[in-house]
């Protein structure tokens, strides 16, 4: 058997087909979840019991803090490390559709909270998945006025974004 030298290492044909084909699935989203991944810590801002039913099923195998509340949520913050941020603006169910700011009840409150520390998860991937664009919007507004990589995903993308960041 041919022996192929990939990265410094010695590698017979079968390894370096093997390696591609998990490339390839890793790429397309198909595969399967005990992958090589390391697992990795989430934070999960988020009243909705659907949504947070649906991130525990896609990060089965890692480490999901969920809060539903402001105070919650600045708690863990201060307290735990994470790879990952996605945040909900509306937080409450007189939010949904409303025509005024509820800046200290909803998930800006968060984005205004990271903003105004930098030294806190700043190596974090921070996500905005709120059906209500407008708010998503201000929170990513404030947290890239403070210098931090943050992204609007509307949750219907979100499997997408998702699998292109940590594929399974």
């Amino acid at each position: 058997m041919l022996d192929k030298q990939c990265s410094g290492k010695n590698l017979d044909g079968r390894t370096i087909v093997m390696r591609f084909i998990q490339r390839l699935l890793n790429k397309l989203g198909l595969a399967s979840a005990d992958a090589n991944r390391h697992p990795i810590r989430i934070f999960l801002l988020e009243d909705d019991e659907r949504r947070c039913e649906w991130f525990s099923r896609r990060f089965k195998g890692d480490q999901l803090d969920v809060a539903s509340d402001v105070s919650h949520a600045r708690e863990l913050l201060e307290t735990r490390s994470y790879d990952s941020i996605f945040l909900d603006h509306d937080l409450m169910p007189e939010h949904y559709g409303a025509t005024e700011a509820d800046d200290e009840r909803t998930g800006y409150a968060i984005a205004a909270f990271l903003a105004s520390r930098p030294d806190l998860q700043r190596a974090a991937t921070i996500m905005v998945h709120s059906f209500n664009a407008d708010g998503a919007m201000r929170m990513v507004e404030e947290l890239r006025r403070a210098g931090r990589q943050a992204e609007y995903v509307p949750f219907h993308f979100l499997e997408d974004r998702i699998r292109n960041f940590w594929p399974r």
